[in-house]
């Protein structure tokens, strides 16, 4: 009875309701806008690098500080922040909603970098909320309500949406028309937090430090991320090219007088980048021509580097500026015993559910064939109630299962799951039939044309969206755990940030292994790259087991 009076209390809702903002920007920057570059037809190795606009939910907690530290006036330190953000995001989505991407793909893409870090400086406050507010007992509750939440944004912004772009059997809308309703949405969900969002404790206060030193090593940090920008563009980039170029051999050139026999498609596989023009005449005129393929890989190379180079000056940079929140923040967090060890699970539990992930949508749609309406339908509007039955069983089972117990089987379900969208790759459509889904209108969603739901898709559908909320939950409420709450939202924000190194880093890698060894291998390669973490996990168990509720802890009423 308590946990039904917990589920019904004004902070749970709350907790869903955020849990749905925090979800709905990201489906704009990943899944919709992946859908929204396909259709505008934008090569398949271009949307895997696009992926890299979520490159802030990676680095999050380098100014999470900030919003630990200092409190907007009026409104206060948690709701001041989150009020800030959500009206960011709604005027950004806007201002997408002007824009082409075929016809300004580096406008767009500075806007999405731009609806990234707004959308990953939301998900720091919310983070920091919910773990404020709830008490150890609450965890797996408050983590399964947050899921619930986020997936069921990413079913309106990340499916529905699709339906509503399809222009045979959905809606007919343009992505500029969904992105402005999307705009409207994150506007009311901004008065929702200012208007009804319960207070957190009164003494949950702001660490005390030297505000001008947080300032000044907040603009260190930046300056350290310029410079090295400037190294992965001028040193990294010229040194990948010279350490790939030997394994890609320049491949014979079709003589010019053959152009007009060339498939339509194959100019799009041509690197067009005008500064590379003199370069490419002069190995046509040589009869040969660039490999195609190594391009990609310099960019990956490349970016590498870049990384492994930016990092290291960065956190110098905040320790030489007296990045005070930030430096005593991550001190807390490292006096912890097996700390890097944990680091290491956060990163890999996720990792084979970041790569079947990836580029989902585009295998749908281009690797498959199938419509928009059936993807968004069977994707999302259909997976809608298992979404719900996973992210609340999840929390349910984590009460008899303990947090270890959970994380191990739901991480096993999490890896079988990438095995579904094999199915369907080595099957391929309609492998098992399927059934017509009449027309209807549900006012938020209408299909004008009756559509064809595949089995085979509704089946790796179902399986993914179950085992994923399952595990979300448990993983959630395993970065609650972790935080110590003086300097929550840096923490709970350098957790995340590293549990989101998957799914940022493995869009370029997707995207190239997937034109170098095809879709089926790669669903294959997922499912391995599942298995470091649940090893990691089950070395781990001791530490993991520490850190769970104690046994017969009974929750507590609000």
């Amino acid at each position: 009875m308590r946990d039904i009076r917990q589920l019904g209390s004004w902070r749970m809702l709350m907790i869903w309701v955020l849990g749905f903002a925090s979800g709905l920007p990201l489906a704009l920057s990943g899944t919709a806008m992946q859908a929204w570059l396909t259709v505008d037809g934008i090569d398949v190795a271009t949307i895997g690098f696009l992926s890299l606009v979520g490159l802030p939910y990676t680095f999050k907690f380098l100014w999470a500080p900030l919003m630990d530290r200092f409190e907007p006036p009026l409104l206060g330190r948690r709701r001041g922040w989150l009020v800030l953000t959500q009206l960011g995001l709604a005027a950004t989505l806007l201002a997408m909603s002007a824009l082409s991407p075929a016809r300004d793909v580096q406008g767009f893409a500075l806007l999405a970098v731009l609806l990234s870090f707004l959308s990953a400086s939301q998900d720091v406050v919310i983070d920091a909320y919910r773990t404020d507010v709830v008490t150890p007992e609450q965890r797996g509750l408050a983590s399964s309500l947050g899921v619930f939440g986020y997936r069921l944004a990413m079913v309106l912004s990340g499916g529905i949406a699709m339906v509503w772009a399809d222009p045979l059997s959905g809606s007919g809308w343009d992505w500029n028309g969904i992105y402005r309703v999307m705009a409207l949405i994150m506007l009311a969900v901004a008065g929702m937090s200012l208007l009804l969002l319960p207070s957190v404790p009164k003494d949950n206060v702001a660490p005390q430090s030297d505000a001008r030193n947080d300032l000044k090593g907040f603009a260190a940090l930046l300056l350290a991320v310029v410079i090295g920008y400037q190294f992965t563009a001028h040193i990294a980039a010229p040194l990948a090219e010279r350490a790939l170029t030997p394994l890609f051999p320049p491949l014979a050139a079709a003589p010019a007088t053959t152009a007009a026999s060339q498939p339509a498609a194959k100019p799009v596989l041509q690197p067009a980048k005008p500064a590379a023009a003199p370069l490419v005449s002069a190995q046509a005129a040589a009869g040969v021509a660039d490999n195609p393929n190594k391009k990609k890989w310099v960019d990956l190379l490349s970016l590498l580097l870049g990384m492994a180079f930016t990092v290291p000056l960065a956190w110098w940079a905040a320790q030489r500026a007296k990045f005070e929140t930030l430096n005593r923040s991550l001190g807390n967090y490292f006096s912890m015993e097996s700390a890097g060890a944990f680091l290491a699970l956060i990163i890999l539990y996720k990792l084979g559910d970041a790569f079947a992930g990836a580029l989902t949508t585009t295998f749908l749609l281009k690797g498959m064939g199938f419509a928009q309406a059936e993807i968004g339908v069977v994707n999302k509007v259909i997976g809608i109630w298992l979404t719900i039955v996973g992210a609340l069983a999840g929390g349910a089972l984590m009460l008899r299962l303990g947090l270890y117990r959970a994380l191990l089987g739901f991480g096993v379900l999490q890896l079988l799951s990438n095995l579904g969208f094999w199915l369907v790759a080595v099957s391929g459509k309609g492998a098992w039939g399927g059934i017509e889904l009449p027309a209807f209108d549900w006012v938020v969603v209408a299909l004008k044309e009756a559509s064809q739901v595949d089995y085979l898709l509704l089946f790796a559908v179902a399986v993914e969206n179950l085992s994923s909320g399952m595990g979300t939950a448990a993983f959630v409420a395993f970065l609650m755990a972790l935080c110590n709450q003086k300097f929550t939202a840096t923490q709970f924000a350098l957790l995340s940030a590293f549990a989101a190194v998957g799914r940022v880093w493995v869009g370029p890698l997707s995207g190239v292994l997937t034109e170098s060894i095809g879709w089926p291998a790669f669903f294959l390669f997922s499912t391995v790259a599942a298995l470091p973490g649940l090893v990691m996990l089950t070395r781990l168990k001791a530490r993991v087991q520490s850190l769970d509720v104690p046994k017969g802890a009974v929750a507590l009423d609000d």
